[in-house]
């Protein structure tokens, strides 16, 4: 009887499994960490460098009134395309006619007495010094009527150069103050985008590449254009040097636009690259998350081009290998994982499950 009580009490004690706290005994280890990887592949990856800069016209001239008057034409407004040499504005002459007249008759003047002095110099009746003394007052005389002709000129203002009338601050009948801006030139055949590179990419941009451009108020188009200058000239306080690219003009593009550029200086066919999603954000050198007989573990890489979400591996990982795209940032080296799901591109798995959510809702309809 007390063996049987006794082998009763040690049945009723632990034969459920559990301590004297009603807890599981049994050792049941860490818990799986839900993890989307994306296995490493081959694909075309372009070496590019990004900037933004605001476009700027080719040239810009300010039309200055070189002389005061009244604005009797104005001929081009704002919007017309001019060209160089083209008549803008003319301005009240008759001043500036009188000159010309009076210096005219003044020139005449000098040229009757200085012809008179070389016959009479010819029969010794004129000394030599009087004879100099009328051909310095004629050469005067001529330059001051050219200096008169020159400013009836300017009574008809021109074009400096060809392009479109940006702003126009002059009317017919307005007074134009000598040395005044009245327009503005904008020659927009060719636009000009002016980025500060980095001192490290000094031998990687050259004059010629290809650029690619796209602007914030044109969403959805790409312009295409080129590399025109250089700069060999690094500047010390900032670290960065001039890189000028030129796109053609006359177009959508305008000056002053928002520009986003992207230049291509490398293309690689097959190269390995994973996920931009899967590299480690943690400050050290580039690493990824690879899963093996289900643990997490941390592998140094080294990297090549970035191609927008795709990084290019040069060493480190093999062709096929699994990084870990979502979830990561509850990893550890050595983490238990379970992979929900694989795909070849960041945010498959969220497709897969989005579409596996709306199964039901379909079939509940």
């Amino acid at each position: 009887m007390l063996a049987l009580l006794l082998a009763l009490a040690a049945c009723k004690g632990g034969g459920d499994g559990k301590d004297k706290n009603g807890k599981d005994g049994a050792d049941k280890g860490p818990e799986a960490v839900a993890v989307e990887v994306a296995k490493a592949s081959r694909r075309s990856i372009a070496a590019s460098y990004n900037g933004t800069a605001a476009l700027e016209a080719r040239g810009e001239a300010q039309v200055v009134a070189k002389t005061s008057g009244i604005a009797l034409q104005v001929y081009a407004d704002v919007g017309q395309h001019v060209s160089a040499g083209q008549t803008l504005v003319r301005i009240d002459a008759d001043r500036a006619t009188l000159q010309v007249a009076q210096s005219d008759a003044q020139v005449r003047k000098l040229q009757a007495n200085f012809a008179r002095a070389q016959q009479l110099a010819s029969q010794k009746m004129v000394s030599a010094n009087d004879l100099d003394q009328l051909r310095y007052d004629l050469e005067n005389a001529r330059a001051s009527n050219r200096l008169a002709r020159l400013e009836l000129s300017y009574t008809i203002v021109k074009a400096p150069i060809s392009g479109v009338i940006a702003e126009r601050s002059i009317k017919p009948g307005n007074l134009v103050q000598i040395n005044t801006p009245i327009m503005r030139i904008v020659d927009n055949s060719r636009l000009e985008a002016t980025l500060n590179a980095p001192e490290r990419e000094i031998e990687t941009l050259k004059t010629g590449q290809a650029v690619q451009l796209v602007v914030d108020a044109l969403p959805g188009k790409t312009f295409e254009g080129r590399i025109d200058r250089v700069s060999p000239v690094v500047d010390a306080g900032s670290g960065t040097f001039r890189v000028v690219c030129a796109f053609d003009g006359g177009g959508l593009l305008q000056p002053g636009m928002f520009a986003r550029i992207r230049i291509n200086y490398d293309q690689r066919a097959n190269a390995l690259v994973i996920p931009r999603t899967a590299l480690l954000e943690d400050g050290s050198e580039p690493a990824v998350y690879t899963v093996r007989a289900d643990k997490a573990n941390r592998l140094p890489i080294k990297l090549g081009n970035i191609d927008g979400e795709w990084v290019e591996v040069l060493g480190g990982l093999k062709e096929g290998e699994p990084v870990v795209v979502a979830g990561k940032s509850a990893l550890r080296e050595g983490s238990v994982v379970q992979v929900i799901t694989q795909g070849a591109t960041p945010g498959a798995a969220l497709a897969s499950k989005d579409a596996v959510n709306a199964a039901p809702a379909k079939a509940a309809k």
